[in-house]
């Protein structure tokens, strides 16, 4: 079997803030690899670095000190422009609050973030409904408005605004957080499901239900890997799985 590519590489990355002439350490001299095709999910305390490690990652927010390769360039010497240019390019998002644009059809919503990667429009509108159907989200809803729709499905159009670039990597933060349970499923099935056909994908969660569905846990404290957690491929019903993700998760303290 080969050996899995590393999409993004860090070395000695840190992130420090500073605050009324204070330094805080957020993110410490961290060595990490992220896998191509993996479904890596990050966890750990509040306050452990997660989501600034989320950001730091995908160019978001530039790091401090260290280094940051992803798909063999090092991001950490890009500027904002190049960032940017890099992030529409290379990157999906998928947020807790969704931030669609409530004055635009579902549609367009994903056609904007398509039209900004300079897309063909015939094939770039004909992707968008392929995808808006591949995540349930049916023709009749494609011209309403965002708040017509419920959580769930506003969250799963805003899964496919992420994949709409062909992105080599989605980073999703706490996508379900603002979810009920039935909701939860259906975009965690999503994400599974785009996963399982190939996309890399960084999720932040503090819920042990989302965490399971990642093949690799890795658990942050004071801004530094605490633990690592090899899972496998997901499978619905595994109850080996959730047992052992329960194990690591009481030895990391969560």
């Amino acid at each position: 079997m080969s050996e899995k590519k590393a999409i993004i590489e860090t070395d000695k990355l840190c992130k420090t803030f500073s605050v009324g002439g204070v330094q805080h350490h957020i993110i410490k001299n961290m060595d990490l690899k992220i896998y191509e095709g993996d479904f890596t999910v990050i966890m750990g305390s509040s306050g452990a670095g997660k989501s600034t490690l989320l950001y730091s990652l995908s160019g978001m927010d530039k790091a401090s000190l260290g280094k940051i390769m992803f798909c063999d360039k090092d991001i950490t010497k890009f500027n904002s422009d190049q960032l940017a240019i890099f992030r529409r390019k290379h990157c999906g998002f998928v947020f807790q609050q969704i931030h669609l644009i409530g004055t635009m059809s579902i549609l367009d919503n994903v056609l904007a973030a398509g039209l900004l990667t300079k897309q063909n429009k015939v094939k770039l509108a004909k992707n968008a409904k392929e995808l808006l159907k591949k995540v349930k989200i049916e023709e009749k809803l494609w011209n309403k408005f965002p708040n017509q729709l419920s959580g769930g499905e506003a969250q799963r159009v805003g899964i496919v605004r992420a994949l709409i670039n062909s992105p080599d990597m989605i980073f999703a933060d706490e996508p379900t957080g603002a979810l009920n349970s039935a909701s939860s499923n259906a975009v965690l099935d999503v994400l599974s499901e785009v996963n399982r056909n190939g996309q890399s994908i960084v999720m932040v969660t503090h819920d042990m239900k989302s965490a399971r569905r990642g093949n690799r846990i890795i658990y942050l404290k004071d801004g530094a890997i605490c633990g690592i957690c090899d899972l496998g491929q997901y499978v619905s019903g595994d109850r080996e799985r959730h047992d052992k993700l329960r194990a690591f998760l009481t030895e990391m303290g969560w």
